[in-house]
């Protein structure tokens, strides 16, 4: 085969995927938001419950529990349940009991086997609540939820008439080496599924975010609870996934100022841990992870350094180097517009594009691995030892 043949399909294969990217950003444009919302509705008191798993997050804790105290009476009980920690995460959670009956702390360890943990629990503390509760909101710990958070996402579900729906809290950026990482890998987001702010039917265009998810109760136990999620290291995609595989509508939208959130403190923490969920791999995935994975290599990491390449050799391949300046162009307008789901941007944001193929060859890696580690727990996709 020719070189020139071998550039005339490389190019055609590129731009397919390209046009898939762009539809799917041109769609999602424009999406809706969560607003804060001042007033809970009537009849919503005390019907809600909070769930936070928590495993050793002694360091990160304290921030989401001063938030949860604040979220007024639309809130029945705050379950922090605990996975198993030993660096004194019960401690703290003991210390808050006093200043709020609503906070009970569980003991859900040991973890059973073929459970992940978070999920386990995860569905040990939704087995144990109130009997009043008709919605459960699951935060992480890393999460700092404002006082409307609560109440704004069950007024955004009731308007939108969505019995359960993710939240995309405010990204908090603590250095240049994450901001320079951490837009590159939620730009993988961006490309394979569009932006947040529309409900959702269809299986391959789930998005969801366990750091913010609520779900009303009797359709959590319709599903089985957390049962689906077990194998899973993506649990809260897998949840949504198994709820649109049944007919049914979820939805994944920004909330702005109601939470923030900071994933990880280092490059490193977010390079080896968020790129274990990331490639969003579960039993229903198939061939879309594969094709998210190509539109990941091809419209976002390729194209930059092929566009230099090309520019600095001139008069090779100029229809090939003008497509790709388009695809950079694209990544620049993504960029710019992702810039909203920080809440400060450090100057190395700006090049977070570098990191695209790095990003893109570590989503493989991570794809295709059975075995990861969290907090120093093996976890196995199809079970947890």
């Amino acid at each position: 085969m020719s070189r020139r043949l071998l550039l005339t399909l490389f190019c055609w294969v590129q731009a397919l995927f390209a046009l898939r990217v762009m539809y799917r950003l041109l769609r999602t444009a424009g999406g809706e938001r969560v607003r804060p919302t001042l007033q809970a509705n009537p009849g919503e008191e005390r019907r809600l419950a909070i769930v936070v798993p928590v495993l050793n997050e002694r360091e990160r804790l304290d921030p989401c529990l001063d938030g949860l105290l604040e979220q007024g009476e639309v809130v029945a009980e705050i379950l922090v349940v605990d996975g198993g920690s030993h660096d004194g995460t019960q401690d703290l959670v003991a210390c808050y009991l006093p200043r709020d009956p609503r906070i009970r702390l569980l003991d859900a360890s040991p973890i059973p086997a073929n459970w992940n943990g978070k999920s386990w629990g995860l569905h040990y503390a939704c087995e144990r609540l109130a009997p009043q509760v008709d919605w459960v909101l699951t935060l992480d710990a890393d999460v700092r939820p404002g006082a409307l958070l609560a109440r704004s996402l069950l007024a955004h579900a009731r308007g939108t008439r969505l019995s359960a729906l993710s939240g995309a809290p405010l990204q908090e950026l603590p250095g240049p080496g994450l901001a320079l990482l951490h837009p590159a890998l939620l730009t993988t987001l961006i490309y394979r599924f569009g932006m947040p702010g529309k409900p959702i039917r269809m299986l391959h265009e789930v998005q969801a975010n366990g750091q913010c998810f609520l779900i009303r109760r009797a359709l959590l136990e319709n599903c089985g609870g957390f049962v689906c999620t077990r194998a899973s290291v993506c649990e809260d995609v897998t949840l949504a996934r198994t709820l649109v595989a049944a007919g049914h509508v979820v939805g994944f939208y920004e909330v702005g100022d109601l939470a923030r959130v900071e994933m990880y403190r280092t490059w490193q923490d977010a390079w080896e841990n968020w790129t274990r969920s990331l490639p969003m791999h579960d039993q229903f995935s198939g061939f879309h992870t594969l094709a998210g994975w190509l539109e990941v290599v091809l419209v976002q990491a390729v194209p930059l350094p092929l566009f230099l390449l090309l520019l600095c050799k001139r008069n090779h391949a100029p229809g090939l180097l003008w497509l790709n300046g388009l695809y950079v162009a694209l990544r620049l307008g993504v960029l710019a517009g992702s810039a909203r789901a920080y809440r400060h941007r450090p100057w190395t944001y700006w090049f977070s594009p570098l990191c695209d193929l790095p990003v893109a060859l570590k989503l493989a890696s991570s794809a295709w691995r059975r075995r990861h580690t969290w907090r120093g727990r093996v976890i196995l996709r199809g079970g947890v030892k």
